[in-house]
C-alpha cells in the first residue's frame, strides 16, 4: 500500500504539469501540437489498419514509460512527444487512432500520422500506410468532436494557437523513387515537382480547417540512413550520394513552395524546418554531440533492420543513447532530443 502511494505521488510530481523547458516568446501561446505525415510522427496510428509498417512490439518502445510499445517507431519519444515537452504542453501526443483517447487528450493535440505516408499519394498505397487525404477526413472529424467538448468558440482558439507539425517526403524519394523505382518513368525534377505540389494541396487545405502555425520539415540526408546506405552505398556503406542530392533538390523547391503559399494564406506562419543540415552535422560530427556510432542502426546488424525485422530476436546495442538511429530509418530518442532541442530553439519565434 505505501508502495503503491510513493508510486502515485512520484507520478503526480512528474506528470501533473509540464513546464516549459524553453522560455516562449511573451506573445505566443502554444496550447496543443498536432502531427500529420509519416513515421516519424505515427504514435501509433498504424496499428490500428492493415499495413506491415508496425512496431507495436519490443525492442520497440524499450525506454518509452517503462518500457511500452506503442507504435512509435522509436526506442522511446518521438519530435511531437519532444517538441510538446519543450513547450510546456504535455509529455506525450498520442496517436488520433489511440483506442485509450480522452477528451482531455483532444484539448492538447494527436497525431494524424502513418508510417509509410507521403506527398505523393501512390507512397501511401504502395505502403498501405493512411495517406494525408484521410488525414485530413480524420482531422475534421476531430474538430467535431472538440468543438462538442469545449464549444466552437474555444475550439477555434485552440486551432489558431496550436503548432501543426508535418513531416513527409522521405518515403517518396527513399522508397517510391528510389528504391522501388515506381517513379522512375519522370525524372527527379518532374518528381520533385510534384512532391511539392501535393504538399501545397495538403497545407493549403489544413489552413482552410483552421491550421495557422504549421511546422513543415524538411527531408532529411536519406543517403546517409543506414538502410539506404546498404542499400545504395556500395561496399564500404557510404552515404548515397544521388539521394542527398535529391533530398536538397526537394527541400529547396518546398522551402520556395512554402514561402509563396505562406504570402497568400491570411495570418498563417508556414515554416520551413530545415533538418537536412543538423542531421548531417551528428552524422559528420559525432563526438560533439556524445554520439558514438552513426552509420548504423542500434536494432539487430543495425545495417537494414526495420519494424519487422528489429523484433524480439534481433537484439540491441549497449547503450542506445550513443547511437545516432534506433533501427535502419529512424533516429533513437537521443538522437530526436538533440535535433528537436535544435529546432525549437531556431524556430519558435517564427511562429509570432
Amino acid at each position: 500500500m505505501l508502495h503503491n502511494m510513493v508510486i502515485f505521488l512520484i507520478s503526480f510530481v512528474l506528470f501533473s504539469g509540464c513546464e516549459s523547458k524553453v522560455q516562449l516568446p511573451k506573445n505566443l501561446v502554444v496550447k496543443a501540437v498536432f502531427a500529420f505525415g509519416d513515421s516519424i510522427v505515427d504514435q501509433g496510428a498504424n496499428n490500428y489498419i492493415a499495413t506491415p509498417a508496425k512496431c507495436n512490439f519490443l525492442p520497440y518502445g524499450k525506454d518509452f514509460n517503462g518500457g511500452m510499445p506503442t507504435g512509435r517507431f522509436c526506442n522511446g519519444k518521438t519530435p511531437p512527444d519532444l517538441i510538446a515537452e519543450e513547450l510546456g504542453v504535455k509529455e506525450f501526443v498520442p496517436a488520433y487512432l489511440d483506442s485509450n483517447l480522452n477528451s482531455e487528450d483532444l484539448k492538447t493535440g494527436v497525431s494524424f500520422a502513418s508510417g509509410g505516408c507521403g506527398f505523393d499519394p501512390l507512397t501511401s498505397t504502395t505502403a498501405l500506410a493512411i495517406p494525408l487525404s484521410t488525414q485530413l477526413t480524420q482531422f475534421k472529424e476531430y474538430i467535431g468532436k472538440l468543438e462538442r467538448f469545449v464549444g466552437e468558440e474555444e475550439a477555434n482558439y485552440i486551432l489558431e494557437n496550436s503548432l501543426f507539425l508535418v513531416v513527409a517526403g522521405s518515403d517518396d524519394l527513399a522508397n517510391t523513387y528510389f528504391t522501388a523505382g515506381i517513379r522512375l518513368t519522370q525524372d527527379l525534377n518532374s518528381y520533385t515537382d510534384l512532391m511539392v505540389a501535393k504538399a501545397s494541396e495538403f497545407l493549403q487545405e489544413l489552413y482552410n480547417l483552421g491550421a495557422r502555425k504549421i511546422g513543415i520539415f524538411g527531408i532529411p540526408p536519406i543517403g546517409c540512413l543506414p538502410s539506404q546506405r546498404t542499400l545504395a552505398g556500395g561496399l564500404d556503406r557510404t552515404c548515397a550520394k544521388e539521394y542527398n542530392q535529391a533530398a536538397q533538390l526537394a527541400n529547396r523547391k518546398l522551402s520556395m513552395g512554402i514561402e509563396e503559399l505562406s504570402k497568400k494564406l491570411p495570418q498563417s506562419k508556414l515554416v520551413f524546418i530545415d533538418i537536412y543540415n543538423p542531421l548531417l552535422d551528428l552524422i559528420v560530427n559525432p563526438k560533439k554531440y556524445g554520439l558514438e556510432e552513426v552509420e548504423r542502426g542500434c536494432c539487430g546488424t543495425g545495417i537494414i533492420e526495420v519494424t519487422l525485422l528489429c523484433n524480439t530476436f534481433s537484439g540491441t546495442c549497449e547503450d542506445d543513447t550513443k547511437y545516432l538511429f534506433w533501427d535502419s530509418f529512424h533516429p533513437t530518442e537521443q538522437g530526436y532530443r538533440i535535433l528537436v532541442n535544435q529546432i525549437v530553439k531556431k524556430y519558435i519565434n517564427s511562429f509570432l
